[in-house]
């Protein structure tokens, strides 16, 4: 089977209760429609529900960075691709890219690191074989792929004013 390259299937739109008093999307809904999005990711790699609950398994989120591009504004269709750039036997590095689905522009990104961890013990965890092997012919495929540029930013002023 084919691997996606980005993964592109998951698609939302902007809720009315998302929006701020701006009139457009609020930021902290940005997080919310990206971890849906990563529902979906983590659905196509293995990592389902089905799967959480037999293997007393789940993934939490180390850490997350967003960009905000462009404004979206209520009922605005979303479309979300994700490139999986990096993983290990615990860990998933991850990149999701938010855009308008009808007029093309990127709103957002959204780079996460998730590890996987057992329920009974709340640490981190091997994943199962089928697993890691899934993620091994993605990380094959995405690594065909260029990195996004917004992908390992680090947040800072380019040059710090002097203050005297």
């Amino acid at each position: 089977m084919p691997i996606d390259t980005p993964f592109d299937r998951y698609r939302d739109v902007v809720r009315p209760e998302w929006i701020d008093h701006n009139g457009h999307m609020n930021m902290g809904y940005y997080l919310v429609v990206f971890d849906l999005a990563t529902d979906e990711f983590m659905r196509w790699v293995g990592l389902d529900a089905a799967h959480r609950r037999a293997q007393q398994v789940t993934t939490f989120c180390l850490e997350a960075h967003v960009t905000y591009h462009r404004e979206v504004r209520a009922g605005d269709p979303l479309r979300f691709t994700t490139q999986l750039l990096a993983h290990d036997a615990k860990r998933l590095h991850y990149f999701h890219a938010m855009y308008h689905a009808t007029d093309g522009y990127l709103a957002a990104t959204n780079e996460l690191m998730s590890l996987h961890v057992a329920l009974e013990t709340r640490r981190g965890a091997t994943m199962a074989s089928d697993v890691i092997e899934r993620l091994g012919e993605i990380q094959r495929a995405h690594d065909e792929m260029p990195a996004p540029p917004q992908a390992g930013r680090v947040i800072g002023l380019t040059s710090r004013p002097t203050t005297r």
